[in-house]
């Protein structure tokens, strides 16, 4: 698999990983109920989702920033042929 197919599919995940976790982050901040169901699982006095919400971000830009940087991308490809 290219680095670049690979990057994209990380792309696609994280984004899905951002919309799941902001939405449960969303509701357990500001409507203070969980949309699960059940209780709001804490870490440090803050919703666990909200973890995953900053994670998912981190791996976002990540991603963005492989794909948007071409050059390093063209140099792996060509060593590995």
């Amino acid at each position: 698999m290219k680095t670049k197919t690979a990057l994209k599919i990380i792309l696609i995940i994280s984004i899905l990983g951002v919309l799941f976790s902001g939405f449960l982050s969303y509701f357990e901040l500001f409507a203070g109920t969980c949309p699960i169901g059940g209780r709001c699982t804490l870490f440090l006095n803050l919703p666990a989702c909200l973890y995953g919400l900053v994670m998912y971000f981190i791996i976002l830009f990540i991603s963005i920033f492989g794909i948007t940087h071409k050059e390093h991308l063209e140099v792996e490809e060509k060593q590995s042929i």
